[in-house]
């Protein structure tokens, strides 16, 4: 790991991992899914709280995992909170990786994204049970089922 990759670490992912943003549960969440990544056995659940006009009041995540899955997680709910579904169905999973700022190998990008697939799936996902959109998207990026 080089110098600059190093100081990414120390200055912006491990301050997420130590004290995530929104860490826990949604009292209020109107929508919310769970998934896992089968190769290393991650798990994040999104919560997010959704108003009247389509946009995230809050965005809450739980889960269990390695360093980049769940600093990735912390990061994502931070940025996402104010924005609209619009915005972010249009969140692509390379604004996800280069949120996360650090270089990551193709395993390790299925880490970071883990947290991007589950609130993707979470805005098709009502708490109600009534999804009133319930065609989904078409996101890209790599699938985390297949292996590099």
């Amino acid at each position: 790991m080089s110098i600059d990759e190093r100081d990414i670490y120390e200055e912006h992912v491990l301050p997420h991992y130590e004290d995530p943003y929104h860490r826990g549960h949604c009292e209020v969440a109107t929508h919310a899914h769970e998934g896992d990544n089968p190769l290393c056995g991650d798990v994040v659940r999104v919560e997010i709280e959704l108003d009247d006009e389509g946009r995230v009041r809050q965005a809450w995540f739980e889960g269990d995992g390695c360093t980049v899955s769940q600093s990735s997680a912390s990061m994502l709910m931070e940025r996402i909170e104010g924005m609209t579904v619009e915005e972010l169905k249009q969140f692509s999973a390379e604004d996800m990786l280069a949120l996360f700022q650090a270089s990551l190998t193709p395993n390790r990008q299925k880490c970071c994204l883990l947290s991007w697939r589950v609130l993707q799936a979470a805005m098709h996902s009502p708490i109600d049970g009534e999804d009133e959109d319930a065609e989904v998207d078409s996101f890209g990026g790599p699938s985390l089922s297949e292996e590099s």
